[in-house]
This record gives C-alpha cells, sequence and structure tokens, in this order.
C-alpha cells in the first residue's frame, strides 16, 4: 500500500515509505509533458548509449558521463561533518489523472480511515482547494509530493517533508513555506553523493620494501585523477546542476607513529599535473617532497600506509552566475609497505 501523510505524520510499512521515495514520475503508459522521462524501472533505471550513462530517481535524471569508473572507484566523504546531501526533497510528482489514479483506489479500500478519506476527497475533489483533481489545469502545471533520496530511506531527515500534496502552476515557484522545494543548488548536492573517484594506489620508491631510515618517495600522476562529474536535473522543470569533483591533494599517514613524512603535515599539494615528485636515479639521498620515512622496522609484518586525496567540489547550475563551492570530499585506500633493517655486511 503507498504511505498516506496524516497530520505530518507518515503513515505505511519501511517498504512503502521506500517505493514513495523512489517512485518515478510516470508509468510506461503515461505521457507526463514535455521532456519527461518515462523508465520501465522507475526505481532505478539505467540508459547506457554512446558512453552516456543516466538513471531517474524520482524526478531527478542523473548523466554520469563524466563520472569516475571501476570496481575500485567510490564514493567522496564530505571534509565537513555536519554537512550531507538533503535527505528528501519536493518535486513534481502527478498531472491531474496521474493523481486521481493514485489515491482513488486507496479511499476505496478504505484503509485510511473515513476521515482521513473525506478530508482528502474535500481537498483534491471538492473544491477545498482542489476541484476534480484540478483537472481544469491539464498540462498547466503538476501536483507535487516529497521524495526520499535514494539510500536514505532510514534517515531521520528522511522523513522531514512531510506536507501533504500541493499543486503548482507551470513555470511558477513552489509555495516559500516548503523550504525542501528542489532548486538547482539541492540538485548539486544530489549530484555530489553520485559522484565516483578512483581509488588511491600512490607510486614509491623504492616500491613495496623500503629500509629503516631510508626516505620514501611518493608521487601520484595528476592525469589518472582529472576531474569528474555528475549532473543532475529535473526535465520537468527544465533546471539543472553539474557537480565536479577536482583534485587537490594527497595526504599520507604512515601506518605507524615510528615515522616521519614530508612535508611534516604529510599533505602533499598538486603541482601542475602531479602531487609530489616522481623519484629518478640520483636523488637517493635528497628529502623528498612528498613521502615518508619509517623509523622502526614493520618486522614480518607490513605498515598499513593510507593515502587520502581531497577532491575540491563546485557546481553549475540553471540560474546560477559562476562556479559556487560545496564542502570538499576525500577519498582513500590503504597499500602495504614492508620496511627491512639495513642489513649490515662485517669482514
Amino acid at each position: 500500500m503507498p504511505a498516506v501523510k496524516r497530520h505530518g505524520i507518515v503513515v505505511g510499512s519501511a517498504i512503502a515509505l521506500m517505493l514513495l521515495g523512489n517512485a518515478g514520475l510516470a508509468s510506461a503508459d503515461d505521457d507526463f509533458g514535455n521532456g519527461s522521462q518515462k523508465p520501465s524501472d522507475p526505481q532505478a533505471s539505467g540508459n547506457a548509449q554512446d558512453g552516456k550513462l543516466s538513471s531517474t530517481a524520482g524526478a531527478v535524471v542523473f548523466d554520469r558521463s563524466k563520472n569516475g569508473t571501476g570496481n575500485a572507484a567510490g564514493p567522496v566523504t564530505s571534509t565537513a561533518s555536519n554537512w550531507t546531501p538533503p535527505a528528501c526533497y519536493y518535486a513534481p510528482k502527478y498531472t491531474p489523472d496521474q493523481l486521481k489514479k493514485y489515491l482513488e483506489p486507496i479511499w476505496e479500500a478504505g484503509s485510511t480511515g473515513y476521515e482521513w478519506d473525506a478530508s482528502q476527497r474535500k481537498k483534491f475533489v471538492g473544491g477545498d482547494p482542489y476541484k476534480d483533481f484540478n483537472k481544469d489545469k491539464e498540462g498547466k502545471g503538476y501536483f507535487w509530493d516529497s521524495y526520499v533520496t535514494e539510500g536514505r530511506e532510514g534517515d531521520p531527515g528522511a522523513l522531514d517533508c512531510d506536507k501533504d500534496i500541493f499543486w503548482v502552476d507551470q513555470g511558477t515557484p513552489p509555495p516559500p513555506e516548503i523550504p525542501q522545494a528542489i532548486t538547482p543548488e539541492m540538485l548539486a548536492q544530489l549530484a555530489y553523493a553520485e559522484i565516483r573517484v578512483p581509488s588511491t594506489t600512490v607510486e614509491l620508491a623504492p616500491d613495496g620494501n623500503t629500509k629503516v631510515n631510508l626516505p620514501t618517495w611518493a608521487w601520484l600522476d595528476a592525469a589518472k585523477f582529472k576531474p569528474v562529474s555528475v549532473t543532475a536535473s529535473v526535465p520537468l522543470l527544465d533546471v539543472q546542476a553539474t557537480t565536479t569533483a577536482e583534485p587537490i591533494s594527497l595526504k599520507i599517514e604512515p601506518g605507524t607513529a615510528d615515522a616521519t613524512t614530508y612535508p611534516a603535515s604529510g599533505v602533499c599539494e598538486l603541482n601542475g599535473d602531479q602531487i609530489g615528485e616522481a623519484y629518478a636515479k640520483g636523488k637517493a639521498g635528497e628529502t623528498p617532497p612528498c613521502g615518508v620515512k619509517y623509523l622502526r622496522s614493520s618486522g614480518d609484518d607490513s605498515y598499513k600506509l593510507q593515502a587520502t586525496i581531497t577532491w575540491k567540489i563546485h557546481w553549475t547550475g540553471t540560474g546560477v552566475n559562476g562556479e559556487q563551492d560545496l564542502p570538499d570530499g576525500e577519498f582513500g585506500a590503504d597499500q602495504d609497505v614492508i620496511v627491512q633493517e639495513i642489513q649490515a655486511v662485517n669482514r
């Protein structure tokens, strides 16, 4: 049974809440207007044509054709601990005819109670404020409802969108008392959650095995970590936002306190087309601009060196001048480093 909102409280099972959050704008049998998407599976549809990957989640369409790919790619974690993309939002969901098809079976089943059904009939049929599901405005606007962001169904913030279905004329902004109404900035935040960046494997010299008190050079070819982006849009509203992530620095954590990092902060900034500097023959006695020196052997084990790239994230979108910032994101990976004692030869 679809979830129903009653007096500001969402009523229904967890499954119903998930369906409400991810239901598509239109079924395969309906024409939802210009620019609409009609996926066969509205919960998670995908299209891969000419290198373009897109999917529809509720009212929002994601274009991931410029996103990071591969099994090792993963989502960035915001460096702002108190910031997350919205767990729910409001966007167009029904034409007058679609809302009728959605609500009348619920009323006929009587599962939500006579009083609730009567108040809903009065609201959407009886003219308080909508008469006959606003059919006289067919093609001139949409009924908006809440969506839960995919993957956030159990998030308490998913219950913040507790207002009943409401009408918005085409070309008119939603009521100001609806703070979660979809905007280009919110689309940018939703696209942020879809960003995928490549895993971080640092080039090391010496590679794999190093010696106690021997500086180990570390570097990344920035060409392998070029900017990635995701575009989120609501075709029905002709609004979109593109969120882009660009690598700016590498942080090295040696995996033990018995180590010295270069620089001392362990943070190596992007310099031109690479982070750090590739080791070259003859530089063994030099201090690396980016690297680590282990002060103690790893024994029969290895140290887990963690390399984390910080990505600067910004967005552009409909009606917005220039690039707008979002919190930086981080993504990293561990790699094993074996540290051995330097063996002295006695004669």
